[in-house]
């Protein structure tokens, strides 16, 4: 028998859920919680007021990754900035890299040496803006209708740009992560993008703090197998990431 949560008690689980994916949907959130989405909805209503999260269509998103949020604390920054530098190593001169949005590729995006000579390209306006910081880089925005969901141009039209593309790298962070499951998001529109952001590069790399390792949402974008990067805060060698080092993907 599912265990009934004070309200709370729901409360302080929401954040946690918004801490580690960023965004989520009611009905995740009342898949988890055992409770309607009526009752999600009332919840988020209260903490959107108390001015601890932010409500979008369907569900709400972590005040840290909004435009006009004012200075807000980076969940687990100090490991996503662990997780940036690796990343960052990956990227090289002359490179056209493929790139999505989140606090995880922010962190990316800082870590990007200021003397870098590249061509990156992005679905997410907000990712655009940050990487204006970086003086030498080309930055081509792909435009179509914009999810309020995850903030990241979406459609056919998105797609068929995509299909044109070959980048040399895809940097993407996600949602959820698991061995067997693979990548896995909430929302159906976003997960297409994602698709074809993995399909218009040679090879992808993702980025994902620990905690969200070992987690399945309702929509998959793609097996382990299509991932050719794992990159987290921990050592390769880490116990935690034998099931993802068993699958045939590179850790970082």
């Amino acid at each position: 028998m599912a265990v009934v949560l004070l309200k709370e008690d729901r409360k302080n689980l929401i954040i946690n859920q918004l801490n580690l994916h960023t965004r989520i949907s009611l009905s995740d959130l009342a898949q988890i919680l055992h409770v309607s989405e009526d009752t999600i909805r009332r919840d988020i209503n209260d903490l959107a007021e108390e001015g601890k999260l932010i409500r979008i269509r369907g569900g709400a998103m972590s005040k840290a990754y909004h435009y006009n949020a004012g200075p807000v604390e980076n969940y687990s920054q100090e490991q996503k900035a662990r997780i940036a530098e690796k990343a960052a190593a990956l990227v090289k001169e002359g490179m056209l890299v493929l790139i999505g949005g989140g606090t995880t590729i922010r962190e990316f995006i800082r870590a990007i040496p200021d003397d870098l000579q590249a061509t990156f390209l992005t679905v997410n306006p907000l990712t655009a803006v940050e990487l204006l910081d970086k003086p030498l880089l080309e930055i081509i925005l792909i435009g179509g209708p914009v999810s309020r969901h995850s903030r990241m141009t979406v459609g056919a039209d998105v797609g068929e740009r995509l299909s044109e593309i070959r980048a040399d790298l895809c940097v993407m962070g996600t949602t959820a992560l698991d061995a067997q499951a693979g990548m896995t998001d909430s929302h159906w529109e976003t997960v297409q993008t994602k698709k074809a952001m993995i399909r218009a590069a040679k090879k992808t790399a993702v980025l994902s703090i620990s905690e969200k390792m070992n987690s399945v949402l309702s929509l998959k974008v793609a097996d382990l197998r299509d991932i050719d990067y794992v990159v987290t805060e921990l050592p390769p060698d880490s116990p935690g990431l034998a099931p993802y080092k068993e699958a045939g993907t590179t850790l970082l």
